[in-house]
């Protein structure tokens, strides 16, 4: 069982995403078979929760093993975390007790660094804020790319009502940057390795798509008859690589790469 209290009001679907990962994998079935307590209550909907309440979990055994991430390096100050697909940025600064300076969506996988410190919290926000970190990702995307190596320029305006980006040649919104190269091709796909130089919300995920080149899975930028046709409900996009420029309290790991062990 795990037990934790909630600290604001939110659905229980949303505090369960960003708490505890493990009951998040299987949600579904945890309120279909009335696996959930809140305040000692079994409830098999999606309630909305006050805070105070108390959430209890009853998982088996192979549930509770299941891993959100995996401890790429920690020392006194930060850890890093190799994300699973399928889990909130913040339910690892939940089950870490970590400070996040940065965050992947939910379906993307990869390298993620939390702070364990507010001195190092300040600098590594510092250090995403003016550019002093290099993110590289891996993508699978459909079709055949025009250019085996290009940097693209657009511009990106949020929508903060559908949780979507727009992006378009010229216009509103924000300059974004996005370097690709192509590793492999894959049949119909293409494997790219892709490096931001604007590191904005989907930047990736819709600048490929606007570019006639979604990620595979995708489900909000993507193409939904491939995705269907190859039973894909999360997309297929990886942090590979993050590179810190980094000062002062983390001087020490000024140049240091981490790098994902996976491969798409």
């Amino acid at each position: 069982m795990k037990k934790y209290t909630v600290s604001e009001p939110c659905s229980l679907k949303n505090f369960t995403d960003n708490t505890c990962a493990q009951a998040s994998f299987c949600f579904r079935r945890l309120l279909k078979a009335r696996e959930i307590k809140v305040n000692g209550v079994k409830v098999g909907e999606n309630v909305a929760l006050s805070a105070g309440d108390e959430v209890c979990y009853f998982l088996t055994p192979a549930e509770e093993r299941k891993p959100a991430f995996a401890v790429l390096y920690e020392d006194e100050n930060v850890l890093v975390a190799d994300k699973a697909s399928g889990v909130n940025s913040e339910a690892v600064f939940a089950e870490t007790g970590c400070r996040g300076v940065h965050r992947l969506d939910r379906n993307t996988e990869g390298v993620l660094i939390l702070a364990k410190t507010e001195e190092a919290e300040a600098e590594l926000s510092a250090a995403f804020r003016e550019g002093r970190t290099e993110k590289v990702y891996h993508a699978l995307v459909l079709g055949k790319m025009p250019k085996r190596r290009s940097t693209e320029r657009a511009c990106l305006e949020k929508d903060g009502r559908s949780a979507t980006v727009t992006v378009r040649a010229k216009g509103a919104g924000v300059p974004i940057v996005t370097e690709y190269e192509v590793l492999e091709e894959r049949g119909e796909c293409s494997l790219l390795k892709v490096t931001l130089h604007t590191g904005k919300t989907h930047q990736i995920r819709a600048h490929l798509a606007f570019l006639g080149h979604p990620v595979a899975g995708d489900e909000k930028y993507g193409d939904p008859a491939y995705n269907r046709r190859e039973h894909l409900t999360r997309q297929k996009l990886l942090a590979k690589q993050l590179t810190l420029k980094t000062e002062g309290v983390l001087a020490y790991l000024n140049g240091k790469t981490f790098l994902s062990p996976k491969n798409l």
